[in-house]
């Protein structure tokens, strides 16, 4: 069985390590910074950076060192590739998309994940990969 364990603060940005304080202020240089929360998920620190960029959203996660781990960026579901659109597509089914964000990690796209209302009015979320493969929660 496995245990996790996720815990959240909000913080200020005087409130950051200096390593993930530089990375902060370097990856969101014309970005309004809406929240920063440090969470720690068994036993691992990483902080979410969450922006608004041109009015898009704009969110990126960062571990103790201050080394990006990933890049979550609002786009258009007409921008993503059919395979990931048609899964997305799927399971709104009935419902609506609200949003849809790229996702990357270590500069290469590794997944789509879709904000959607589904046909009983309930908030959901899938990842998907590029090739329509559901990333497991």
């Amino acid at each position: 069985m496995k245990v996790l364990v996720l815990l959240a603060a909000i913080l200020a940005m005087k409130d950051l390590p200096p390593a993930v304080r530089a990375t902060v202020e370097r990856e969101t240089k014309g970005a309004e910074v809406k929240t920063i929360s440090k969470e720690s998920e068994n036993g691992k620190t990483t902080y979410e950076v969450e922006t608004l960029v041109n009015g898009k959203h704009r969110d990126l996660e960062i571990d103790s060192r201050g080394a990006v781990v990933e890049i979550e960026e609002e786009t258009a579901v007409s921008g993503i590739p059919a395979a990931a659109k048609a899964v997305i597509g799927k399971k709104a089914a009935g419902g609506r998309v609200t949003v849809v964000e790229t996702v990357t990690s270590g500069g290469a796209i590794v997944a789509y994940e879709a904000e959607y209302i589904d046909k009983n009015g309930h908030k959901r979320e899938v990842r998907v990969k590029p090739d329509g493969t559901v990333v497991p929660d």
